[in-house]
């Protein structure tokens, strides 16, 4: 879903404040054609409820479950996807494009 990316920030910390685990995806890198630029977030709850784009497609949901791991275990990952990488259809970067999404957990 895409949203402005104040309301991501902005639901991401009023997620924390109710007490709930949150994660926030943020595109930190590109090649080539890429569905949304540096800087793109998307924020993610613990029970898989999110708010703005890093993508589209099916790496939104890789993202969202990457981030329920980060939720659960409080470590960071830097993910890549791509059409170099065996999956980059399934995870609909059939464009020719390349991106790293940075998933932290929010303190």
């Amino acid at each position: 879903m895409y949203a402005r990316e104040e309301d991501v920030l902005e639901a991401a910390a009023r997620w924390r404040r109710e007490g709930r685990g949150v994660a926030l995806a943020t595109v930190i890198e590109t090649w080539g054609s890429a569905p949304r630029p540096v800087g793109s977030h998307l924020a993610i709850d613990g029970e898989g409820n999110f708010l703005g784009s890093v993508s589209g497609g099916c790496v939104e949901g890789a993202v969202v479950a990457e981030a329920a791991e980060v939720i659960a275990q409080g470590t960071p990952r830097l993910l890549e996807f791509g059409v170099a990488d065996a999956t980059a259809w399934q995870v609909g970067l059939s464009c020719g494009g390349r991106i790293a999404v940075y998933v932290e957990k929010v303190a």
